[in-house]
């Protein structure tokens, strides 16, 4: 795996949302890691991270326990938006004595239907017959908010300069490993640790409900919803999400 590390005190590892790669959390690493010691993998497939055949939740979070255990550290509080999200609570499942604290971001604790299912193996056929950048302008226009897609472009285009670096086999192996994650709704009752719940108003892929969902079921979690902002919130309001992170990191 490909990481980054930066910073000093409480351990925070952030997993980065599908297609992109660890670079989408450079706002929340410039702010915050004068206070906390952040470390941002590239998911495998991703970025710098090697290619594997499979890109299944669990086997992303056995390289998560994994990175953490080269770096000495016994217990981090892990968050992820989106796929990363999915990955924190495959993670949870299976190292909960490891997590200090849990951070949720545009994500769901369901799995998928059969119809977005289908829509994964099709874009996972697309990423290897036309390419990362076939992906990039297909996703793109889902990931943000139509008024940051019109008025702030070069968020778009600082999205696509990540999506096409990635290796359309890695696209591919992780569309399949989501398209194939269990169902974690019955895990949610089960967190015993600090969760911060965070969502855009106008997340088209995971939208605000189904992050209320989980704080209903998360006992003692925190809600955060961003107005105005799609499904990457910490890219399209990194203020707003970083006075969020920093409260709730600065109360464990």
């Amino acid at each position: 795996l490909a990481y980054d590390e930066r910073g000093e005190g409480l351990p925070v590892v952030l997993l980065h949302a599908f297609p992109l790669n660890r670079a989408m959390w450079s706002e929340q690493v410039e702010a915050l890691s004068h206070k906390y010691r952040f470390i941002t993998p590239d998911l495998r497939g991703f970025g710098e991270s090697s290619v594997m055949p499979s890109a299944t939740m669990e086997e992303m979070a056995r390289d998560i326990a994994s990175l953490l255990d080269d770096l000495g550290i016994e217990r981090a509080v892990i968050g992820g938006l989106s796929m990363g999200g999915y990955v924190t609570l495959a993670f949870y499942r299976q190292f909960p004595q490891r997590v200090r604290a849990l951070i949720l971001a545009d994500t769901r604790a369901q799995a998928d239907s059969e119809e977005a299912r289908l829509n994964r193996e099709r874009m996972a056929e697309r990423a290897l017959r036309e390419g990362a950048a076939a992906i990039a302008e297909e996703m793109i226009p889902k990931l943000i908010a139509p008024q940051t897609i019109a008025e702030r472009p070069e968020i778009s285009e600082r999205l696509r300069s990540m999506v096409v670096r990635n290796d359309p086999q890695g696209i591919a192996a992780a569309q399949r490993g989501m398209a194939a994650r269990r169902d974690q709704s019955d895990l949610l009752a089960q967190i015993r640790v600090p969760t911060l719940i965070i969502v855009g108003r106008e997340d088209q892929l995971t939208p605000p409900e189904l992050s209320a969902t989980m704080h209903r079921e998360i006992d003692g979690s925190t809600l955060v919803v961003l107005d105005g902002v799609g499904h990457l919130s910490n890219v399209e309001r990194p203020e707003e999400f970083n006075r969020a992170l920093d409260q709730f990191l600065s109360g464990l």
